[in-house]
């Protein structure tokens, strides 16, 4: 919390009542104009952005009720090969290059706007994470909690609170397997102003927590069938394509917009599907827009890949 910067606003707020106050017991009539209505003003900007912060360190601080799940990651090749396969698909966040490893990179740089913090996408080598358990990590994967219990921030959780027990044990695995990278990431810090556009601008959706899982979550079978390819696309492909793989119309906030995903699958064969996901160049010779990251998923077979596309064509 920015003690100093809210302490700024309460002063300023109390010196200025405290003005207006006077002015108001002034004998003079032009006195009480003068000096109170201009006091009284800037008392309730002061005020009201000293409530605004108070409102935004509050939803910034509050801790979930999320338990940390008993879940322990095997530390095996096969569990380690396919926690590499998902590790991949993090790496445009938390990378500064976009390549593993996942040394974490400032979402707040000097082209981010204005000045309001300090906000990591974090370093998920075990520089960062030897603290940490192992259901620590998965609470904070799929339900967007951090280890203190407050929501995370930007960590799109919401993508991955389907994702099986044993996949994201996986991706625990593979991240314990790699070599601690130094620095760990700051930690998050938001300043006064921040906290006011958290209160008054900033969307509710930058919080990442979701509901509690409660019970195990289990994958379909791994084959190229509707079913698993349902599963897979869960796992990311709504940000930018839509809760309907419909896609997203541009201009929005948010991830880049994606095109109409079942349009896409139908006009096409599942062969055709799996080689744009396999080379970023759809059968018309066209590349794919520099926003879809099919790099990342160089890791899937082209059974998932035709999984995907079957499950797409099952779609209205």
């Amino acid at each position: 919390m920015d003690y100093l910067g809210l302490g700024a606003l309460v002063v300023g707020c109390v010196i200025f009542a405290l003005l207006a106050y006077r002015a108001v017991r002034a004998r003079r009539l032009w006195l009480k104009l003068v000096g109170g209505i201009p006091s009284a003003l800037l008392a309730l900007v002061f005020g009201g952005a000293a409530a605004l912060a108070f409102i935004g360190y509050n939803k910034l601080n509050a801790v979930r009720p999320n338990p940390v799940p008993q879940l322990t990651a095997t530390m095996n090749t096969e569990a380690i090969t396919r926690g590499e396969t998902f590790a991949r698909t993090c790496a445009g966040c938390h990378s500064s290059n976009g390549n593993l490893p996942l040394t974490g990179q400032d979402f707040l740089g000097e082209d981010s706007g204005p000045p309001i913090g300090t906000l990591w996408a974090a370093n998920l080598t075990p520089a960062q994470l030897a603290a940490w358990s192992d259901g620590e990590i998965v609470r904070a994967i799929r339900e967007g909690v951090g280890r203190d219990g407050r929501s995370l921030m930007i960590m799109p959780a919401s993508a991955f609170h389907g994702m099986s027990d044993d996949d994201v044990l996986a991706l625990v695995a593979y991240l314990r397997s790699q070599p601690a990278v130094e620095p760990s990431s700051p930690p998050r810090q938001v300043n006064v102003l921040g906290a006011i556009l958290l209160a008054a601008v900033i969307p509710d959706s930058i919080f990442s927590a979701q509901a509690p899982i409660t019970s195990p979550i289990a994958a379909p079978p791994r084959a190229s069938t509707p079913e698993y390819g349902g599963y897979l696309i869960h796992l990311g492909c709504q940000d930018c394509h839509g809760s309907d793989f419909r896609g997203l119309a541009a201009g929005g906030d948010g991830p880049p917009p994606g095109p109409d995903l079942i349009d896409f699958a139908k006009t096409h064969t599942v062969a055709e599907f799996v080689s744009t996901l396999r080379t970023g160049v759809k059968p018309d010779g066209t590349p794919l827009n520099e926003d879809m990251p099919w790099r990342d998923l160089e890791k899937f077979s082209d059974d998932d890949f035709a999984a995907m596309a079957l499950y797409l064509q099952t779609l209205n």
